[in-house]
């Protein structure tokens, strides 16, 4: 994959065919968030420092506005700006340039309109083309005083003093932007103030991007405000509502960004991990979680993070396709229409008439570069049809984004076709995500820049070797993670099991290996977060296991999965390839054997220590058998790495083993 950096605006960004993607990504504050709640701290009593905020062409336009009106919004440099509000603004005259953000101009318009004064408002030519007229209608309603400078309905925009008045509900059409209603509802405070009554706020008409308004509601109670709704229809402030700081707030991450990794997590295998944002979130775009679960993906969640695990598209897997209303999360939508490309039939995104005034026609740019790439697509006024492609129709094309981030961003995912994919200004990701294309090189692993892996210790060695044990006792010692790879495959005979298969289809083990949703805890082993630590140590499971893991799908479908344990500060690996497969690059390598009696004595001990019944020649045939299995296998044989080193611990205890194990990482490893 080579690239040119995208931070200075270069001309292009060109992606050569990608197949996997793993590993953890951050994200930056959400836009949405961040500029509501700058535009709050600017109106509360005391003040307010906002930890997280996103750095990106929007936040900064919003807080250059604030300076220009009086305000001192002071920053730390890492990402934490504090900022002394007003109910009442200083600057009463003002000429605002807003660029094209949307989340500054229409709050600003609001906020400004209902405070009065000498205000003009203006941005880019694109965002004189977006529509504003439905929100200048309702603050005009309110007695404030607005003007179109060009065409009637949208900005630049000239505010005057005006003279309000709540006697009347303040009636908004919700249907183009929900951006309209939240505008009205952050200034309603300020106008029931000055007015001395309770402002009404009522929808004419159905609302668009519901998810939105509820982070607006979420965040005017953060800050002192609870606005009183009546369903979607009508909205009262109270004559006596203020804004007073909370003092610290921290913005989540951008759910919306969260969804190109969601995207990416399931069509490269994964698993990404998406970290600031989760299944605690006052977002509306992490529902897209559930869009890519339906196409096919697995999704953990946490409070504040997402783990998606999915398909290998570049090998001819394919997502499941879809037929949809998307309205609740239109900005997160554009992800799933790239994602249509690697679905198994045509898709269909409905409900999505606001991309048409967003920072371009998105529908025109998304029906125009999907098309460009080879694709089949339908379009109309509110909704998109896309056709997947074959391997054999992909055609290598140079994507145009408008000046606008999100076409910029959800086409990176073109990068997992068999032709290459040209982003053209790459920069314009600037407005809501300077460094995405840093991360999504870095999740690809190609970044020269990236962090370098964690060290790992990888113990080998035939069964009932005493490898499990001596993992467990190493990665104890050093404060590090293990990995017992043999688990991951009596978890894929269960699973095997559970489906009814009886071990001889090799596709349907390498499906379920694939999928597994497995995680290690100190005192369990959970699979899709049942507790089978003790199930998988059945007799039946295990048989099953040997023979499952000679299959070389399987043993490709889990060496990703086994990759991934990789983390800091370190892992330590059992298994019977961990240093000639899955880490050959590992720093240290043990060898652990002993005597196959030797094995099979231990073997009928610990088993009769726990009770069950056990033939001490029954375990040494059995031992014996599957040495010679594991050993005479086509696929990754059960043989010493050439820089291994032979620990034969037959007449060792379990402490000399550990202690010459961590003499040996002392002595080399740490080098």
């Amino acid at each position: 994959m080579n690239t040119t950096g995208a931070d200075a605006r270069e001309p292009s960004l060109r992606l050569e065919p990608a197949a996997r993607a793993r590993g953890t990504v951050t994200l930056p504050g959400s836009k949405s968030i961040s500029n509501r709640a700058l535009l709050l701290a600017a109106l509360a009593e005391g003040e307010t420092e906002l930890d997280g905020l996103l750095d990106s062409d929007d936040t900064r336009v919003m807080r250059d506005a604030l300076r220009t009106l009086g305000l001192d919004p002071r920053e730390d440099g890492a990402g934490r700006v504090t900022l002394s509000g007003a109910a009442d603004w200083p600057r009463k005259q003002a000429d605002l340039f807003l660029g094209n953000a949307g989340t500054a101009f229409r709050p600003l318009t609001a906020a400004l309109a209902v405070m009065g004064g000498d205000y003009r408002l203006s941005g880019v030519p694109r965002m004189h083309e977006r529509p504003i007229g439905d929100l200048v209608q309702a603050l005009r309603g309110l007695g404030c005083e607005i003007t179109h400078e060009g065409q009637e309905g949208y900005p630049p925009l000239r505010i005057g003093q005006g003279r309000l008045d709540a006697r009347q509900p303040v009636r908004v059409r919700g249907s183009v932007s929900s951006q309209f209603l939240t505008a009205l509802l952050m200034a309603a405070p300020i106008a029931a103030r000055r007015a001395g009554r309770d402002v009404v706020i009522e929808l004419d008409g159905p609302l668009i991007s519901k998810p939105y308004i509820l982070i607006t509601l979420n965040l005017m109670e953060r800050f002192g405000v609870r606005v009183r709704r009546e369903g979607w229809e009508r909205f009262t402030i109270a004559a006596d509502a203020r804004y007073r700081s909370p003092g610290r707030y921290r913005i989540e991450g951008d759910a919306s960004s969260a969804s190109y990794f969601l995207g990416l997590g399931a069509i490269a295998g994964g698993p990404v991990r998406i970290e600031g944002v989760g299944g605690d979130s006052i977002q509306g775009d992490v529902a897209f979680a559930e869009v890519i679960e339906a196409m096919g993906a697995r999704v953990e969640r946490e409070a504040d993070a997402l783990t998606v695990r999915g398909l290998a598209v570049a090998e001819g897997e394919r997502l499941k396709s879809f037929d949809r209303d998307f309205n609740l999360i239109p900005d997160a939508a554009m992800t799933a229409a790239v994602l249509a490309l690697y679905a198994d039939g045509p898709c269909r995104l409905r409900n999505i008439a606001s991309w048409r005034v967003k920072e371009t026609d998105r529908i025109a740019a998304m029906h125009a570069e999907l098309a460009r790439l080879g694709a089949r697509v339908e379009s109309d006024a509110d909704s998109l049809t896309v056709h997947p492609l074959r391997a054999a129709d992909w055609r290598a094309a140079e994507i145009r984004t408008y000046d606008d981030h999100r076409m910029a961003m959800c086409f990176s995912l073109a990068a997992f076709g068999p032709v290459p994919v040209t982003i053209l200004d790459p920069g314009c990701v600037s407005k809501t995500y300077p460094d995405y294309f840093a991360d999504f090189r870095r999740l690809l692993g190609a970044d020269p820049g990236a962090p370098r892996a964690a060290p790992v210790i990888t113990i080998d060695g035939p069964t009932a070797s005493g490898k499990g044990t001596i993992a467990q006792r190493v990665a104890r010692a050093l404060g590090w993670h293990v990995l017992d790879s043999g688990a991951l495959y009596r978890l894929t005979a269960l699973a095997v099991l559970r489906e009814g298969g009886d071990g001889a289809d090799e596709a349907q083990a390498a499906r379920l290996a694939r999928r597994l949703d497995v995680r290690f805890e100190p005192d369990a082993i959970l699979m899709d977060g049942e507790d089978v630590g003790a199930l998988i140590r059945r007799e039946e499971v295990g048989n099953l296991a040997s023979r499952v893991a000679a299959w070389p799908a399987v043993r490709e479908a889990l060496l990703a999965r086994q990759r991934d344990f990789r983390r800091a500060p370190g892992l330590v690996a059992d298994g019977r390839d961990m240093g000639t497969v899955v880490f050959p690059d590992a720093p240290l390598k043990i060898f652990l054997d002993a005597g196959v009696e030797v094995r099979a004595q231990r073997r009928h001990k610990q088993l009769k220590d726990k009770g069950f019944s056990a033939n001490l020649d029954g375990l040494l045939q059995d031992l014996r058998a599957r040495d010679a299995r594991d050993r005479g296998r086509a696929h990754a044989p059960l043989v010493a790495a050439a820089d291994a080193v032979t620990v034969d611990s037959s007449h060792q205890g379990i402490d000399d083993v550990v202690r010459q194990v961590l003499d040996l990482w002392s002595a080399r490893g740490p080098a």
